[in-house]
């Protein structure tokens, strides 16, 4: 793709677009080193000032690297900010389908990784939520991340902890004055009894199940109709339905929703 010269309003914005555009396009690849701030200046048009303060805003960003004598090279090419832009765009059924997915093998990570102090920890989780009432969304948080903190993947507790934030902010601006249930903590007990026992498929179930009402909840607040199920959705109820009785081995939009 060709750099362009860019416009006269928002120039530092205009630059950061273009060349992150170029990351993610593939035009420059990992570790390669960009063309130098006067090359740049010159193919998009503005000052060297301009491309200095763009180049330092990717560099923030993770994308760009810079070597002092060597020059800025590329990093990353897949850019977080597209992830959060995304996310800021999904619908409230989205995110909690992604979060079902993410929790219910969380689960099942723990029961099998989970140890001594991890288990202290659920169990110390789920008595502040007893103690701070069924509605403080910190007291549930704190809960979900001991679950995640329990599979001993740093990676896996990162990323849900960027996740859960998103998630909160969707449903504030989705569902507005309108209230989610209350925490089901006997649900939330079943969860923990399951991670404890060390059993990988109900701790899975048991996440699933625990994420159900709410799912159904805000199906019903939005409007959505149950019918009307992504292709997520419906591999997470084929998932969550597995190994049940024989005969329910195809599973289709209506069943899934009853499943539910």
């Amino acid at each position: 793709m060709a750099l362009k010269a860019a416009g006269r309003t928002s120039l530092v914005d205009s630059v950061v677009e273009q060349l992150r555009e170029q990351l993610v396009q593939g035009e420059w690849a990992v570790g390669d080193r960009i063309p130098t701030e006067h090359e740049l200046a010159e193919q998009l048009g503005v000052g060297r000032n301009t491309v200095r303060e763009a180049v330092r805003v990717l560099v923030h960003a993770g994308l760009l690297a810079s070597r002092q004598g060597h020059g800025t090279f590329v990093r990353s090419t897949a850019d977080p900010s597209a992830v959060l832009r995304g996310m800021r765009h999904a619908d409230a059924r989205d995110v909690l389908e992604l979060r079902v997915a993410l929790e219910a093998e969380a689960a099942r990570l723990a029961a099998v990784r989970r140890d001594t102090h991890d288990l202290l920890r659920l169990r110390a989780a789920l008595t502040t939520l007893r103690e701070e009432g069924d509605r403080d969304a910190d007291a549930d948080l704190a809960f979900h991340l001991a679950v995640v903190a329990a599979t001993h993947n740093a990676a896996f507790t990162e990323v849900y902890r960027f996740f859960s934030t998103q998630v909160h902010e969707v449903l504030v601006e989705a569902l507005g004055d309108r209230e989610m249930p209350p925490v089901d903590i006997d649900a939330h007990e079943a969860l923990i009894a399951a991670i404890e026992s060390g059993d990988a498929e109900a701790a899975e179930a048991q996440a699933r199940e625990l994420l159900r009402v709410p799912m159904e909840t805000v199906t019903a607040l939005t409007g959505e109709s149950p019918l009307e199920q992504s292709p997520v959705e419906e591999s997470l109820a084929e998932s969550f339905v597995e190994g049940s009785a024989e005969g329910q081995s195809s599973v289709g939009e209506s069943s899934v929703g009853e499943s539910r």
